[in-house]
């Protein structure tokens, strides 16, 4: 099982709608849909999940669950009740966002200085959801040490998560390398559910570490996947025994000038180019000419020349 994690300002609906084509991918999660009290007209929930207007996939056709983040749990349990009524593949909580603002008003990752609390946000939307739909979290390995990462899966697991993501860092550590997947293997000992690895899985090595060491055989894959997009395919072929074959950087191209069209017709004028750029900042780690490429649009501000310079990479890519 390989799972597309959310990442907030980048890997949202657009991205997952080109990452997803490209393939490999079992399911998505939603960037988080942040809860603060009140109950949030439909309209949000479609913002972030335009793919509730296409049975809860992407038009790939993978699923996507919708991702909540919050700490009250009435509030969470009304929201939740009202996303599953649209019909997303499931419901995720988030007790993993390392965002200062965020934990600060007591979300993501700050709830897990405190497994009952972080027990009665899961209880309360599992009540509240239709029996069928699952609703599973994603953890890091605690706040400023790992001393309740067991205690944290347990509240979860105990209150009816189905399935629990383990961002094997904890909040202190952000996204600094490494991710400690030997520390995961306790939690999966402690639960009866499944648990998926995450964190630091760049390359088809990276996550046959990743497996060894944590005893999972269920990724989520983030940044790594983000600039190799050809990831989740390469490590389905070596599950089949085949030799893992890259993505080639003309093969890749047609998606980014896919990207760039979803991109104009999406998002404001003004969040255009700098997702673009943002995406070929990423790839630069894979690909050697995407550096080239960033080089050509970091500069470039107006929609129409930012157009030009794909067509010609494209044009270049092909010869």
């Amino acid at each position: 099982m390989l799972l597309l994690a959310p990442m907030e300002g980048l890997l949202d609906f657009v991205l997952r709608d080109i990452l997803t084509r490209v393939g490999g991918v079992d399911r998505c999660v939603s960037e988080f849909i942040r809860v603060t009290g009140t109950l949030l007209p439909d309209k949000v929930f479609f913002r972030y999940l335009p793919e509730l207007r296409n049975g809860g996939r992407t038009l790939a056709g993978t699923p996507v669950r919708a991702q909540l983040l919050g700490s009250d749990p009435a509030s969470m349990a009304d929201n939740a009740a009202a996303l599953a009524a649209l019909g997303p593949e499931g419901i995720d909580l988030n007790f993993g966002c390392p965002a200062r603002v965020v934990n600060r008003h007591g979300g993501g990752a700050s709830l897990l200085r405190e497994p009952e609390r972080l027990a009665q946000v899961v209880a309360a939307v599992r009540r509240a959801v239709p029996a069928a739909m699952p609703v599973s979290c994603k953890m890091r390995l605690g706040y400023d040490d790992a001393a309740l990462a067991v205690a944290c899966a347990q509240a979860m697991a105990d209150s009816g998560a189905c399935e629990i993501v383990v961002h094997a860092r904890t909040k202190q550590d952000g996204y600094r390398p490494p991710a400690y997947w030997e520390q995961i293997p306790a939690i999966r000992a402690a639960v009866r559910v499944p648990v998926v690895a995450n964190g630091e899985i760049w390359t088809v090595e990276d996550a046959l570490r990743c497996r060894a060491m944590s005893g999972c055989d269920a990724l989520m894959l983030g940044r790594g996947m983000v600039a190799d997009p050809g990831l989740a395919l390469a490590l389905r072929a070596h599950e089949l025994g085949g030799t893992p074959a890259p993505l080639s950087w003309s093969a890749l191209v047609p998606h980014l000038l896919e990207f760039w069209e979803l991109v104009c017709a999406q998002l404001e004028p003004r969040q255009r180019a700098g997702r673009l750029k943002q995406w070929l900042n990423l790839l630069r780690r894979r690909y050697p000419q995407a550096q080239t490429a960033y080089d050509t649009v970091r500069v470039l501000t107006e929609q129409a020349a930012v157009g030009v310079a794909l067509r010609r990479i494209a044009d270049e890519a092909d010869q």
